[in-house]
């Protein structure tokens, strides 16, 4: 493309990619909708938007999409264009004015992360949503966004001081409040702002009267481009900015924006109300908005009934329980914030009085409800909230509840007769649904349950919709009372009437006369002949029903994305997918790589496969042939998804933490398994896969081979030829002779000769290969803390997990080897003994993988992780054990896999060292970067050095270094890379404390 190639060799400094993967990573949102773009360029200055523009003046048919986040559910920044994203590298906070109470930021922000600036400083930036983790300003301020407590803090614009734009022309725009008098002033020059400013007059002013008869008096008036506000006549000001907010990035790419703070409350209360039927909850919401709530939240039983099976719902169990003999058919959230502690305290004690009468008499529908005053309890209710979106996602079938006429606004004291004919509506048709949102608001997000692959069910979507519009308008609201319109334009011309959209549309003109800036969506310029966007316009399922079902089927977890971008989170503290964070590529992230695949499944149909199966043995070839593939420089898209899979760390922790259980590591192995049928593998992939079994050997004269593993050149080599980096040596002496007399070797015939109480003081330890063979210290001192704990350890002689064989993609062999060793482990099990592992992801492994190769064929054996082992003990065990002397806590960093699978994990190290009085602090870290043998591919060594810098890093200066303990095997390999010092695992610091009593 000329212009892209002008683009490339001008002062533009940011990126530009046009590769079919990286168009394809946004080529979607959060909704339903999908559009291809032409190239994805990442600007990293105002002046590299400025370039962008003024290039495209040459350039008629060139035409931009600006994005942030993607978490847009009306397909508002999908673009047949250029996508311009903002998210990549205009992501710095520039300036925090406390004194005057406002902050400077570029657009690329992630809206926490500016709370996370601003916390320290008592102030935040109030509008709220449930994407608050990976949505950013810009997007924020291009829908007008706003949630939880707009009632008291308002929407985005409503904080907007002032903005930095760019035109589509490559003008700035700067634009502030000005006087009616400054205004008229500025309109008569003849430049961008002048025009837009004469506009503004023209639109906003002389039509006054038309647009407060149109508009609804609502708490969410957002209407595209916000022409009641632009004029304010009380204060005589006309601030542009307000026609920008809400924009959809049609009018122009914001680049800066200078935003009102909020101060954080000292005091906050939440109440979780409790009721028979959501009916119930949603008319029993305006006597809390009366009684001056900050908030009122509201979910449905389908909602909960999914937290519920969810990794967040352990963090909250406690705080909503259900209601003896009663049923939970829908909640309200209550907060209530104040800097005076008697003065909440005074409303809380009065609401509490009156939520008890009401349950006690009956009525209301209320059955129940909870109090908590702890600011981290809300935070935690109110994550769960957040991710409804993502937990609807879950529904069993191909039925899934989708974004299309989620973000209805009704006047409030409307809203429950207003969901009961929605429900009506949606019942009619026989279709699920979710419900959740602002009912203090008029808002809730209605999601119904469609499969669009099928035709029939798109069609019904289109028809829901428009009779959506049609009840909305019945009850004096807005279709698009949140989430933007998107796809949704085409009602625009409907709502406003003629008179007002083409004042929107002379407003479009007066910024973007060619129609370049997100064409297609709000309106058109006045004089154009361009369309507007439609519901019926193409959608992923487009796509998606043309994928043989058979391969759809493999490849399950990548077309369970739903696209709701938890994956994005911003959090270096989080374990979600630390790939995305370190490189900022979407491609790199579960929503990305779950795009890839589905278009890899889409595209292999197409080639005359068999589409009735889809397994590695369909492409079986010969070594020759692979090695002439992998000569050749044929075009190839697997190759692109093959780049996007060989990022992924398999850490697993989006199988856990996305609301959907989007597995990667799983489809990537699936993915690897046949596309090494065509192209030969690496050399360090066969080390990988083949280490179970050399490691045995090895470890039998562990001396020899480390010295050759040791010496620089040696290292230097097999980088060079295996590409593989900074190897780990064999523990020596190896395990079998640290262990020597101090542990029973198995003998399944003595094992089931023990009476019942001499198997309840036994324990099987089962090896790992890393542990036992590089790490072979901790079981020996786990060994030794079961003896000091009055047990008696077995040893399991050292059978082959299979992991490393699963994370590279030797589906074959991994499922002879998961065959193998469950035959042994369930044979072991008979004996009714408890095993335990020692590395927790290895023991993840035989519960997921395993389950998944072999169905009912694992069998029923179970193999616990360290910290379920003791926290099964009876007191009585510790009783021998005398209370620590040491007053310093010690620190735990958990490994990512363990503490997403097994959530309640770290609170459990915590319950066990409590039993012999050591405090224990759980830090907050995300991934390591080791992950496995990640971190030791030469190729992936540098960012998994950058992981590592993301949480590890600080939280390790914070703790000596004889305090820290790591649960996992690869994050105290990486510590120890890093660092020159290995944390103890836990069991070893567990021996410490009994040891020095």
């Amino acid at each position: 493309m000329a212009y892209l190639d002008e683009l490339s060799s001008s002062s533009f400094t940011g990126d530009v990619e046009y590769s079919y993967g990286s168009r394809l990573a946004v080529a979607t949102d959060n909704s339903v909708y999908q559009k291809l773009p032409q190239a994805v360029v990442f600007p990293k200055s105002v002046e590299d938007l400025q370039c962008i523009g003024s290039l495209a003046n040459k350039h008629p048919q060139v035409v931009f999409s600006a994005r942030g986040g993607g978490t847009g559910t009306n397909g508002q920044s999908l673009t047949a264009g250029i996508v311009v994203d903002l998210s990549r590298h205009m992501n710095k906070i520039l300036e925090i004015n406390v004194e005057e109470q406002w902050v400077r930021v570029q657009t690329g922000v992630v809206k926490d992360a500016l709370n996370d600036a601003l916390r320290p400083h008592g102030f935040f930036f109030s509008p709220d949503l449930s994407t608050s983790n990976r949505a950013t300003l810009g997007g924020m301020i291009n829908t007008d966004a706003s949630g939880q407590g707009s009632l008291v803090y308002g929407k985005t614009s409503d904080h907007v001081l002032g903005l930095t734009s760019v035109l589509s022309n490559g003008d700035i725009l700067s634009t502030t409040p000005l006087s009616v008098e400054e205004a008229k002033q500025r309109s008569e020059t003849d430049d961008s702002y002048g025009n837009i400013l004469k506009q503004v007059f023209a639109s906003c002013v002389e039509q006054r009267d038309a647009i407060l008869a149109k508009f609804p008096r609502l708490n969410r008036f957002l209407t595209g481009y916000d022409l009641e506000h632009a004029y304010d006549s009380e204060s005589e000001t006309i601030d542009v900015s307000r026609l920008i907010t809400g924009s959809e990035g049609s009018l122009a790419m914001v680049a800066e924006a200078k935003l009102s703070l909020t101060p954080i409350a000292t005091y906050k209360a939440l109440v979780n109300i409790k009721y028979d039927s959501f009916e119930s909850a949603l008319r029993h919401a305006p006597r809390m908005v009366a009684a001056k709530a900050t908030s009122v939240e509201t979910v449905d039983s389908t909602v909960l009934n999914l937290a519920k099976t969810d990794i967040i719902w352990h963090s909250i169990a406690d705080l909503i329980t259900d209601v003896p003999n009663k049923t939970l058919l829908g909640l309200n959230m209550v907060e209530y914030n104040s800097n005076d502690e008697s003065e909440i305290k005074e409303r809380i004690a009065a609401l509490e009085a009156e939520l008890t009468a009401a349950s006690e008499n009956g009525e209301f529908g209320v059955i129940g409800y909870q109090v908590t005053f702890d600011k981290s309890d809300i935070s935690r209710i109110y994550a769960m909230r957040k991710k409804a979106v993502g937990l609807l996602g879950k529904t069993e079938g191909t039925q899934k509840p989708i974004a299309f006429a989620e973000d209805t606004a009704v006047p409030p004291e409307n809203l429950a007769d207003f969901i009961m004919e929605f429900r009506e509506l949606l019942d009619g048709e026989g279709l699920r649904y979710g419900m959740f949102g602002h009912v203090d608001a008029g808002v809730l997000h209605v999601r119904p349950a469609l499969d669009l692959c099928d035709v029939e069910q798109e069609k019904l979507m289109h028809s829901l919709s428009d009779r959506v519009v049609a009840l909305v308008a019945k009850y004096g609201g807005l279709m698009w009372g949140e989430h933007g319109k998107g796809y949704r334009s085409e009602y625009g011309p409907a709502f406003f009437g003629e008179d007002l959209f083409n004042e929107l549309r002379r407003i479009k003109a007066a910024f973007d006369p060619s129609n370049k800036m997100n064409p297609g969506k709000i309106c058109t310029p006045i004089e154009s002949n361009d369309e507007l966007v439609k519901v019926s316009d193409t959608k992923r399922a487009t796509y998606d029903r043309t994928i043989p079902v058979a391969f759809k089927t493999a490849f399950a977890p990548a077309m369970d994305c739903n696209g709701n971008g938890l994956c994005f989170n911003y959090d270096a503290t989080s374990p979600m997918c630390p790939s995305s964070k370190v490189t900022r590529d979407r491609r790199h992230s579960p929503k990305g790589r779950a795009g890839l695949i589905r278009e890899w499944i889409r595209l292999l149909g197409q080639q005359g496969v068999d589409t009735k199966s889809l397994s590695a043995e369909q492409f079986s070839s010969s070594w020759w042939e692979r090695f002439v593939n992998s000569r050749k420089k044929e075009e190839d898209f697997s190759h692109e998804v093959l780049e996007a899979m060989n990022g992924c760390l398999a850490c697993k922790s989006c199988s856990s933490q996305c609301p959907v259980k989007v597995d990667v590591p799983e489809f990537r192995a699936t993915f690897l398994s046949i596309y090494y049928q065509r192209y030969l593998r690496p050399a360090k992939d066969l080390l990988v896969a083949n280490i179970e079994r050399m490691a045995p050997v090895m470890a039998k004269a562990p001396w020899l081979f480390n010295a050759f593993l040791k010496p620089a050149i040696a290292q230097k080599a097999i980088e060079s030829t295996i590409g593989y980096v900074d190897a780990p040596v064999l523990s020596s002496p190896s395990l079998e002779k640290r262990v020597a007399g101090k542990v029973a070797r198995y003998d399944y015939n003595v094992l089931s000769a023990l009476s019942e109480e001499e198997k309840q003081s036994t324990v099987i330890v089962v090896q790992d290969p890393f542990t036992s063979f590089y790490d072979a210290g901790v079981v020996e001192d786990f060994i030794a803390l079961i003896r000091k704990l009055g047990i008696s350890p077995v040893l399991l002689p050292f059978k082959p997990n299979g992991k490393p064989e699963h994370v590279k993609g030797f589906l074959e062999r991994f499922a002879r080897t998961a065959k193998n060793t469950a035959s042994f482990l369930n044979e072991v099990a008979a004996l009714d003994i408890p095993m335990v592992g020692v590395d927790a992801s290895l023991v993840l492994c035989y519960r997921d993988e395993y389950k998944k190769a072999l169905g009912e064929k694992r069998g029923d054996f179970q193999v616990l992780a360290v910290h379920e082992w003791l926290s099964e003990l009876g007191d009585t065990v510790w009783q021998n054990v005398a209370p620590s002397s040491d007053t310093a806590p010690l620190a735990l960093l958990s490994h990512c896999t363990e503490k997403t699978a097994l959530p309640t994990s770290e609170k459990q190290w915590q319950q066990i060292f409590a039993k012999v009085d050591q405090s224990v602090d759980v830090v907050a870290v995300g991934c390591c970067g080791m992950a496995g043998t990640y971190g030791h591919e030469a190729e992936q060594k540098q960012k998994s050095l950058d992981i590592y810098n993301l949480s590890w890093e600080q939280a390790l200066k914070r703790y000596p270094a004889e305090a820290v303990m790591a649960t996992g095997y690869s994050c105290r390999s990486q510590v120890a890379r890093i660092e020159r010092f290995k944390p103890k695992h836990p069991v070893q610091s567990l021996l410490a404390c009994i040891n020095n009593k």
